[in-house]
C-alpha cells in the first residue's frame, strides 16, 4: 500500500507537470504519514542531512565554473581552435560541435550547460554553412549529453554519494567511456555531412596562424589539465578542485579575456545560485524518497524478485539498461540516481559487477534520457538556442540516439573501457 502511494502519487504528481522536488516532497511525505513508522520531523532532518556532504559541495562550485567559463569567452576560444584543426574537412564544423562539447563538457560537468554554451555559438555559425539546422541542433543536443559523461561530471559526484565510493574513481571511469561516445558521434558527423553533400571547408589556417589561435586559447585549453590534473595528482579534491576552477574561470573571464562584466558576474553568480539550489533541493527530497522505499523494504523485495528471475550478469544488465532508458525518458537525471541508486546497486554488486562500472552505465543511460522526450533537457535546450520546435530537434536526434544506444551496449558488456584506467593509476 505504502509503495502504491509513494509511485502512485509521483507519477499522478508529474503528470500534472508538477515540479520534480516538488513532486517528490509530496509524495514521501503522505507516504511516510501514511505509514506512521516516523515522526513528523523525519522529512525536514532529512532535507538537511541529505545534503550535508562535503563531496556535494561540488555540485555548486562545478555549477559556477562552467557558467564563468561559458560566459567569460573561454567557449569561443575552444570553436576556434576546432575550426582550425577540422574546418578544412568534410563536415568539418559538425566534428568541431562534437569536439568543443567534448572539451567544454571537461569544463562545466553539466549536459545542458555544454548544450547551450557550445550551441548559441556553433548553430548559427552551422547554418551559414548550410548544414541542416535538425542535423546541427540534433548533433549538438546529442554531443551535450557528454557534460554528464566525461569528467568532471555532476551526476557522477552525486552518484559516488549515493554508492559511497570515490568521486576521483568515477571520474577517471568516465573518461574512456565518454571519448568513445564522442568518437562515434564524430563518425556520424562525418558520413551525414557527407550523405548530405556538405562540401570540405576551404579554411587554410598558415603556421602563423595556428599558433596565435592556440596562443589565444592556451587558457581555455589549459582547464581540464588544472581541473582533472590537480585531482589525480593528489594536489586537491573534486570538491576543492571545483572551487579552483571557479577561482580560475572568475580570473581569465574577468582579467585575462575581459569579456566579464560587472553585470555578467551577477547574472552569472544568480543563474548558478538558482541552478544550485534547485538540484540541491532535487537532492534532498529525492533522498528522503529513497529512505522512505528502504523503510517499506522495497528495495529488498524487488532484489528478491529480479534475481528469482534473472541470474546471469548480462542479463541483469540487459534488463536494467531497459529500465534505466525508460526512467531517463521522464525522470531528471539526479533524482533518478538517487532513487534507483539504493535500489539496483545491490543486485549487480551481489553478481559481481563493480559499482564503478555500473556508475558509468548509469550516467550513460541518464546521459541518453537528455535527448529523449518528454523530459529529455537537452532537446529543450537546443530548441531555446535554435530557435526550432522541439519536433524538429528531435528528429535530429534519431541517429545520434541510436549510436549512443550501441555504445552503450559496448561499455555495458566490457567493463575495462571503464575500469582500466582507475586500476592502471592504482585506484
Amino acid at each position: 500500500m505504502i509503495s502504491l502511494i509513494l509511485f502512485g502519487l509521483l507519477a499522478g504528481l508529474l503528470l500534472l507537470s508538477v515540479p520534480v522536488a516538488i513532486s517528490l516532497a509530496i509524495a514521501s511525505t503522505v507516504a511516510l504519514i501514511v505509514s506512521g513508522t516516523v515522526s513528523g520531523s523525519y522529512v525536514p532532518q532529512g532535507l538537511v542531512t541529505s545534503i550535508d556532504s562535503f563531496p556535494l559541495m561540488a555540485v555548486p562550485f562545478f555549477i559556477l565554473a562552467g557558467d564563468l567559463m561559458g560566459r567569460g569567452g573561454l567557449s569561443q576560444r575552444l570553436i576556434n581552435v576546432g575550426r582550425m584543426f577540422f574546418g578544412r574537412y568534410t563536415g568539418g564544423m559538425a566534428i568541431i560541435a562534437v569536439v568543443t562539447c567534448i572539451f567544454f563538457a571537461a569544463i562545466s560537468g553539466s549536459g545542458p550547460a555544454t548544450v547551450a554554451a557550445v550551441g548559441a555559438i556553433l548553430l548559427p555559425a552551422m547554418a551559414k554553412d548550410g548544414y541542416k539546422p535538425g542535423f546541427s541542433s540534433g548533433l549538438v543536443a546529442s554531443s551535450g549529453s557528454l557534460g554528464i559523461i566525461i569528467p568532471p561530471s555532476i551526476p557522477m559526484v552525486i552518484y559516488a554519494t549515493s554508492a559511497n565510493v570515490s568521486v576521483s574513481k568515477m571520474f577517471m571511469a568516465g573518461v574512456v567511456p565518454g571519448l568513445l561516445i564522442g568518437l562515434a558521434l564524430i563518425v556520424y558527423a562525418f558520413l551525414q555531412s557527407k550523405k548530405d553533400g556538405q562540401r570540405p571547408g576551404d579554411y587554410r589556417p598558415t603556421g602563423r596562424e595556428m599558433l596565435a589561435v592556440l596562443n589565444d586559447a592556451k587558457w581555455a585549453l589549459m582547464v581540464p589539465v588544472v581541473i582533472l590534473g590537480g585531482i589525480y595528482g593528489g594536489v586537491f579534491t573534486p570538491t576543492e578542485a571545483a572551487a579552483v576552477g571557479v577561482i580560475y574561470g572568475l580570473i581569465v573571464g574577468t582579467f585575462v579575456y575581459r569579456e566579464l562584466s560587472l553585470g555578467d558576474l551577477y547574472k552569472t553568480f544568480a543563474g548558478a545560485a538558482m541552478t544550485s539550489a534547485t538540484i540541491m533541493l532535487i537532492v534532498g527530497t529525492a533522498t528522503i524518497f529513497g529512505r522512505a522505499l528502504t523503510i517499506e523494504g522495497v528495495p529488498v523485495m524487488l532484489a528478491a524478485f529480479i534475481t528469482s528471475v534473472v541470474d546471469q550478469p548480462w542479463l541483469l544488465l540487459l534488463a536494467i539498461n531497459i529500465v534505466l532508458l525508460i526512467v531517463g525518458t521522464f525522470m531528471e537525471t539526479i533524482a533518478a540516481i538517487i532513487i534507483l541508486t539504493p535500489i539496483l546497486l545491490p543486485l549487480v554488486v551481489a553478481l559481481g559487477v563493480s559499482a564503478e562500472h555500473f556508475g558509468i552505465v548509469m550516467i550513460v543511460n541518464l546521459a541518453i534520457g537528455m535527448i529523449t522526450p518528454p523530459v529529455g533537457v537537452n532537446l529543450f535546450v537546443a530548441s531555446r538556442v535554435s530557435g526550432l520546435t522541439l519536433e524538429s530537434v528531435v528528429k535530429g536526434t534519431v541517429t545520434p540516439l541510436i549510436v549512443m544506444i550501441a555504445v552503450l551496449l559496448v561499455i555495458t558488456y566490457v567493463p575495462a573501457l571503464s575500469l582500466a584506467l582507475p586500476a592502471f593509476f592504482g585506484m
